[in-house]
């Protein structure tokens, strides 16, 4: 009896970290994002992740005469792309990214984390 309880709590147990490995570790998609980088902070309570917002060509809205932006919010682990993004607010900025399916407090408050900045290049007005 005692063996098929701890092969049960066993499995069960395989389970879920199995479920919590796929949820918060696997990466769902790659990608490659660009804009004016609108954001970049450092914050946070008991983890200090660091945060942006990159703001993307704006698109037609189904108003007429109106401009429509789009969002981008992403997190940075690597210490060495934070602080290359810490000096470019305002510029336009490619970053290559990887999407979770579940964000993780010591690891950002978004489930898209930059890995690398490919380019950065002043704005042309």
């Amino acid at each position: 009896m005692r063996r098929f309880l701890f092969m049960v709590v066993g499995g069960v147990l395989v389970v879920l970290i199995l479920i919590f490995m796929y949820r918060f570790y696997f990466v769902f998609g790659r990608g490659v994002k660009a804009g004016e980088l609108n954001l970049f902070v450092e914050k946070g309570y008991a983890f200090k992740t660091f945060e942006g917002r990159l703001i993307q060509s704006g698109y037609r809205s189904k108003q007429p005469g109106a401009l429509q932006s789009n969002e981008f919010q992403f997190s940075v682990t690597d210490k060495r792309i934070a602080d290359r993004l810490m000096t470019c607010s305002g510029k336009f900025v490619e970053l290559h990214y990887k999407e979770y399916l579940g964000a993780l407090p010591w690891r950002g408050m978004s489930n898209f984390i930059v890995d690398s900045v490919i380019t950065v290049k002043d704005v042309a007005y």
